[in-house]
């Protein structure tokens, strides 16, 4: 077995290193999250405007959620989640024209280049850099978007719990108080 004498975990740690590429993920990370998080809210924004005004109802301490509100939510979400899920599987075309194109660029320059196949796959691989990186934000934003689709149908389906849970204790009470007027 070769001996590997050159990892970072080899040696003493150089800390001031690890604290840079620590910083260049960071920053290349908050670049990455803004423009998935643009992509996510270009697609979802009525999605989340709504779960926004349902949290605002439910935190509402004062008052729960009157019969009304929730039957609202439990027509108002599968509407929504309709054009969400059509929005999912936008950014999943769109997700799949990113990684043809980063593959076609990648075939093109791994042909075009010269030497072993390590040699080649290193410089496809860097000349692809940007469009594999597209290609990550749109699997990103796509996930990200399947998500919150995922977290409205939960919503949803407490909002049917609560109702069903609604309509029957109005049909005990109903069922009670006929047995103590006769």
């Amino acid at each position: 077995m070769a001996k590997i004498e050159n990892t970072a975990l080899s040696k003493k740690i150089d800390v001031l290193k690890v604290l840079e590429i620590r910083d260049k993920v960071n920053t290349n990370g908050i670049t990455i999250d803004e423009i998935v998080n643009q992509l996510v809210a270009d697609y979802c924004k009525t999605l989340d405007n709504y779960m926004h005004e349902i949290d605002a109802v439910l935190y509402s301490n004062d008052n729960p959620p009157t019969d009304t509100q929730l039957e609202n939510f439990a027509l108002n979400i599968p509407v929504l989640l309709y054009f969400t899920g059509e929005a999912q599987e936008t950014l999943g075309i769109r997700e799949d024209i990113a990684k043809a194109i980063k593959q076609e660029l990648y075939n093109h320059e791994y042909d075009k280049a010269e030497g072993t196949i390590a040699d080649k796959t290193a410089k496809a691989e860097i000349i692809s850099e940007n469009e594999a990186l597209v290609h990550m934000i749109y699997q990103r934003a796509y996930k990200k978007v399947k998500l919150r689709a995922e977290a409205a149908n939960e919503v949803l389906q407490s909002v049917k719990k609560v109702i069903s849970r609604r309509i029957s204790e109005k049909e005990l009470s109903n069922i009670d108080s006929g047995r103590f007027q006769q």
